[in-house]
């Protein structure tokens, strides 16, 4: 198994952001079922919400904001599965 095809989303537990992580890791392996090899969700503090590809970095909540699915999805799409399409959500 390579880091590469591992997704990590770290988000704050002070902040419930449980749910919102939860679902964004079901959006992720629904379109990546047969990429990832592997989707952790990582408690944190501080209003922490950071989605990873292997080690690297891909969304911090800090910099960008709160991710649409389709922006996480192309981000990940790029690092996982180069040229794969994501249907109606790339329009």
């Amino acid at each position: 198994m390579t880091d590469a095809q591992r997704v990590e989303i770290e988000y704050c537990t002070q902040c419930r952001w449980l749910p919102r992580a939860a679902w964004l890791a079901q959006e992720l392996l629904t379109t990546f079922e047969a990429e990832l090899t592997e989707l952790a969700l990582r408690p944190g503090t501080g209003g922490v919400f950071v989605v990873r590809v292997g080690d690297e970095v891909v969304w911090d909540r800090r910099e960008q904001g709160f991710p649409e699915p389709t922006a996480v999805k192309k981000a990940v799409r790029d690092r996982v599965a180069p040229g794969k399409t994501l249907g109606h959500s790339e329009r």
